[in-house]
């Protein structure tokens, strides 16, 4: 599963989830701005967070969202965490499984977790094999809403030959076993307690979505929904103390506000910045802005089964006409990397391709050959006395959001194509399909936010035929069989070498047939106040190391 951003919509563009960015020194040649020491208005060890998202569950099964993957990196339970690097180290599995230490068998289809043993709940129930044999289940339980089931549908069995082992049979092999399988990398599912919740013939609408108990080095102590979620050091933490005594995240959808509250020292770190923000971010005395190369990608994502999006020469029209260099200056100021593909430069799955160039004229020669050949009094073309007008989805409150889709908007008004925007608190644009969410119900013409990438590149569940919502995340609701095959053979190999043609293959035909237009990779835009110390934050889970972090 994916981070819907995981899940950041774009820009600040808060997933579906996923879900996340690299080390403390910009990969763009930027350390930051440092300046003096500022005032801040909390007690020392009390760190103040915010970003712009919303959310209805804190229970990262049922709910994707970038904002909701840092909370659970700091209080729930997982197999494998990330560490500077985007490598992954384990967590509560003593190590991370590998042909080579015989965690996976020869044939790739035996997967073995060995788990630690002495570890506790925040409750202090005790933690082993059957809680993760219990949360395995509760993917696989078709009554649960999970957000995708890619990889999980692969199990065929699972023995629990003792309470600290926990084997996985599969169908075949599954390269992308990390992170999906109780990693934190990505809009994954965590391990649940069954002591809490494995009576439940679902877990939809236990009272535990609200106030999870993890095993984190923070527990849960109060959400106000729409409002803030406070956390605290979990004491039963096996790793032992962090140095902070209290988190406190604060939802603030509107991007003025969350700039005024880091200037007046009330909030401490803002978190997913925004980069139409950054050159005022960078200009507060005694705050530091860091802004790596991160693993999202901005897109504009077309509804395929909304005519006339399902005309594979109509979304090329609309590609062509689409200025992606200006939109990055002008709405993101230069905050990302333009490329046409979706793997991060920063990962080593990265293949550069060609961008498609800008070009009016090629949109309008497709234009015309699908038919959009006649003009209403305004311009705006027309076919069977109907007008070429898109729905565009976006959520509120990002200024430069706002800022893009009307230089899009321009962009194909001289194409002849009109746009109506329609703005959505993030929590509703995120929630799932059962849940009337706009994104996963497919109530758009065409979309704009984050995807969150796969530390391997595996994009069966943004764009597979088998992943359409319910079933995942492929919100554009394409399918390509010739991807499927690619995206099914990249699947069984865990030699990167071995699978990187598919992985190509398969980018290659999503520039071809245009489901998403890929604008560009963004960086990853912190800013927080110079009294906070020990936030080295990567690009798949940067709330993973939060042992060390501390504010005075």
């Amino acid at each position: 599963m994916r981070r819907a951003a995981l899940a950041v919509a774009l820009c600040s563009l808060v997933a579906l989830c996923g879900c996340v960015k690299t080390g403390a020194v910009s990969q763009t040649g930027s350390t930051g701005t440092q300046t003096s020491t500022g005032e801040r208005r909390h007690p020392p060890h009390v760190l103040v967070y915010a970003d712009g998202q919303n959310f209805q569950s804190l229970n990262p099964h049922l709910y994707q969202a970038t904002s909701l993957g840092n909370l659970s990196s700091l209080t729930m339970a997982w197999l494998v965490r990330y560490d500077h690097d985007n490598k992954p180290i384990p967590e509560l599995a003593t190590e991370v499984p590998t042909v080579d230490n015989g965690g996976i068998s020869k044939d790739g289809k035996t997967i073995t977790w060995h788990l630690r043993r002495g570890v506790k709940w925040s409750d202090g129930a005790p933690f082993d094999a059957d809680d993760v044999v219990f949360s395995t289940q509760a993917v696989l339980n078709p009554k649960n809403n999970e957000v995708g089931r890619d990889g999980w549908d692969l199990i065929t069995k699972i023995d629990e030959p003792d309470k600290y082992t926990v084997v996985y049979h599969m169908k075949k092999p599954f390269a992308s076993y990390l992170p999906t399988f109780f990693g934190t990398a990505g809009a994954n599912p965590c391990i649940i307690p069954k002591h809490i919740l494995g009576n439940l013939p679902d877990i939809n609408t236990a009272p535990y979505n609200s106030l999870p108990i993890g095993i984190g080095p923070f527990k849960y102590v109060a959400w106000k929904r729409g409002d803030s979620v406070v956390m605290e050091p979990n004491p039963l933490y096996w790793r032992g103390m962090p140095k902070l005594k209290q988190i406190i995240y604060k939802q603030i959808p509107d991007r003025n506000t969350l700039l005024t509250q880091l200037q007046t020292g009330e909030l401490d770190l803002w978190s997913d910045e925004g980069a139409g923000y950054v050159p005022r971010t960078e200009a507060i005395p005694g705050h530091t802005t860091i802004k790596p190369v991160g693993s999202y990608f901005g897109h504009v994502d077309f509804n395929v089964t909304h005519p006339p999006l399902d005309d594979v020469r109509v979304r090329r029209a609309l590609r062509f006409a689409l200025d992606r260099a200006t939109i990055l200056k002008e709405a993101f100021h230069d905050g990302g990397v333009l490329q046409e593909s979706m793997i991060p430069p920063i990962f080593p799955q990265y293949h550069k391709f060609d961008m498609v160039p800008t070009d009016v004229t090629q949109a309008n020669a497709l234009l015309d050959q699908a038919g959009w050949t006649q003009r209403d009094k305004d311009g705006i073309r027309m076919k069977n006395g109907k007008r070429f007008s898109l729905e565009y989805a976006i959520y509120t409150g990002a200024a430069d959001v706002d800022t893009m889709v009307e230089l899009i908007r321009s962009m194909w008004k001289a194409i002849g194509v009109e746009i109506q925007v329609k703005h959505y608190d993030t929590g509703l644009f995120f929630a799932l399909l059962q849940n009337g969410g706009i994104s996963y119900s497919g109530k758009f013409d065409v979309e704009s936010f984050y995807w969150g990438s796969d530390p391997i590149g595996d994009l069966t569940n943004l764009y597979g035929c088998d992943f359409i919502p319910p079933n995942g995340q492929n919100v554009v609701r394409w399918c390509d069989k010739q991807f499927d095959a690619d995206m099914a053979h990249f699947k069984v190999l865990y030699d990167p070498k071995a699978r990187q043609p598919y992985l190509d293959d398969a980018v290659a035909r999503l520039i071809d047939q245009v489901p998403t237009v890929v604008l560009y990779i963004r960086y990853d835009n912190y800013a927080f106040t110079n009294a906070l110390q020990g936030f080295h934050p990567n690009a798949l889970a940067p709330f993973d190391d939060f042992m060390n972090v501390d504010i005075q």
